[in-house]
């Protein structure tokens, strides 16, 4: 027989198996996952599926139906309170008279946190938080962020040689890294509401910047960013897609002519101007004005000078980067940052939180970006 505390952990890591199925698909809300478990056995589970749609613990309640009263409900985030696009879970689950609430993490929304369980936990409702917190708090990770900050998580991806490159002294980058590294990529984008990328990496690649799964695996396109501050974005470029059904913002300064915004906009691509007087785009000011359109995580795919900027302007809170067994050479090739660096090595941009994979023959490192 297990101990309760054993049993919890199980419960909660199939709650978290469950969570994670949304991934994607929930923004700008959470991923939450929930498991109702009575005399020992699931009698009901489910998972936030859309922004919109009832969540985790009403998918759960009426799995179970009139088993649940009696029975301990484990759930990955807090049950809402309060009214948002759906009403509040805690009265659902106080109606259907739920004996005992397991938590992973509390809601990290500061308007709102910790107001569920006090709920509750005032009608007699045995609550324990905690249980599974930290892989709670990394699933959620970009939701944490916005809704803490107002601000996107930003992911800096960048696939490099072994000496650091990311393309030849002549610019040709097709491919750095293997099949398995590139899908990976792909899977990537599905994650996250938009991808960024500076008019430099466009004119350089020509990217589509498009999710392209496996057969049979049906993925999202992200919103396609392009950062260009005078609006070179050509006409013909691939970007500009009209079989994708994903916006394409291209985001500008006041520097950028009328004939050039009309004409890209005549071809289905809309143009934010950022005018704070610079003669480049103000990355924090741009990144305020996405979250504003509830865009709550960014694939940044920059090449060296974008990827240089939101590094020096604080904005990347986390880096993956795929490396590749080859050496090109060249102090011509360029790197995966640009601009002037820091000075001293203690003023280096430290990571944490790393983590290493094999894909294929290439590395995917994952860190953190101390703060």
């Amino acid at each position: 027989m297990c101990s309760q505390q054993e049993q919890d952990l199980i419960y909660m890591r199939r709650a978290l198996e469950l969570a994670a199925r949304g991934i994607g698909r929930t923004s700008p809300n959470p991923l939450v996952g929930a498991v109702i478990v009575k005399d020992g056995k699931i009698i009901g589970e489910g998972y936030h599926l859309k922004a919109g749609t009832p969540h985790a613990e009403i998918h759960a309640l009426n799995a179970a139906g009139e088993a649940a009263r009696g029975g301990t409900l484990y759930v990955t985030l807090e049950p809402c309170s309060h009214y948002g696009r759906t009403p509040p879970c805690c009265q659902a689950v106080i109606k259907a008279g739920i004996a005992r609430v397991v938590v992973a993490m509390v809601d990290p929304n500061p308007e709102v946190s910790g107001r569920g369980l006090k709920q509750l936990a005032e009608v007699g409702i045995q609550v324990i938080n905690g249980v599974l917190e930290d892989e709670a708090r990394q699933l959620n990770e970009v939701f944490t962020k916005y809704i803490t900050t107002r601000l996107p998580f930003v992911v800096m991806k960048s696939a490099v040689t072994w000496d650091g490159k990311t393309a030849t002294r002549t610019g040709h980058s097709f491919w750095v890294t293997g099949p398995q590294a590139r899908e990976e990529v792909h899977r990537m984008r599905d994650r996250y509401d938009a991808i960024m990328v500076g008019i430099g990496t466009v004119l350089a690649d020509n990217p589509q910047l498009t999710t392209r799964l496996p057969p049979g695996e049906k993925g999202n396109d992200p919103v396609r960013i392009v950062v260009d501050s005078t609006l070179r974005l050509p006409l013909e470029a691939r970007v500009i897609n009209p079989s994708s059904k994903a916006p394409l913002l291209v985001v500008t300064t006041p520097r950028a002519s009328e004939e050039r915004r009309r004409a890209l906009r005549e071809r289905g691509v809309e143009i934010m101007v950022i005018d704070t007087h610079l003669d480049y785009v103000d990355l924090p000011v741009m990144l305020q004005e996405l979250a504003k359109r509830e865009i709550t995580g960014i694939l940044l795919e920059g090449g060296a000078t974008l990827n240089a900027s939101a590094l020096e302007a604080g904005l990347v809170d986390k880096v993956v980067t795929f490396i590749a067994p080859k050496i090109v050479g060249g102090k011509e090739a360029p790197g995966m940052i640009g601009g002037l660096g820091q000075e001293r090595m203690d003023q280096a941009w430290r990571l944490k939180r790393i983590s290493i994979n094999q894909l294929g023959e290439d590395l995917m490192l994952t860190g953190y970006v101390q703060k």
